[in-house]
């Protein structure tokens, strides 16, 4: 009796820790962004971000497309405009539920659901809109959230922009560089 009350305390002890998800910091030239991943419900998308930050790949690239209300993206350019080589695409999970509300992570991408790499955006409005709706809607894939310095990022999104590189608007005046990426906690 005493054995079997031992292993069900020792489970009940197991079972109330809760595990802790990974925290990605973001050092930038407009202030630190802290975001926690959720691999429970986007794992794909959580493991290739990190296999960017770890190898260093976001440093010293820029926020290359803001839009005030909307969010801002980031995460591919350098600040020459070089369009940095990324791994290979991955799938799209943007139908585990996670929405696009103020402070979440998500991947950009082309029209191809499954065609996200290395460039993310952070929501700065609710945009329900970008969530999954059904496979012909599939939505932008959500794989965390702004923990620390979301003012930061919104303030980034209100920046006067215009052309740059190669793009026609929406490039900050000021370029915002993410001058180191890091993870600060592990699972």
């Amino acid at each position: 009796m005493k054995t079997i009350l031992s292993v069900l305390f020792s489970a009940l002890l197991f079972a109330s820790i809760s595990v802790a998800e990974p925290t990605v910091k973001l050092e930038t030239t407009a202030g630190d962004i802290v975001i926690e991943l959720d691999r429970q419900a986007a794992p794909v998308t959580v493991d290739n971000f990190l296999a960017y930050v770890d190898s260093g790949f976001y440093n010293g690239t820029i926020f290359h497309r803001v839009i005030p209300n909307f969010m801002v993206q980031g995460g591919g350019f350098t600040t020459d405009f070089g369009e940095k080589e990324t791994l290979a695409p991955i799938v799209n999970e943007a139908s585990s539920g996670l929405p696009n509300l103020i402070g979440s992570v998500a991947m950009a991408r082309t029209s191809n659901p499954d065609s996200a790499t290395a460039q993310f955006f952070i929501n700065v409005a609710d945009n329900a809109f970008l969530n999954y709706q059904v496979e012909s809607n599939p939505g932008y894939a959500v794989f965390g959230r702004v923990v620390e310095g979301l003012q930061s990022v919104v303030e980034v999104s209100e920046r006067p922009t215009g052309p740059g590189g190669p793009f026609r608007s929406d490039v900050p005046a000021a370029p915002v560089i993410i001058l180191n990426a890091s993870v600060v906690s592990a699972e």
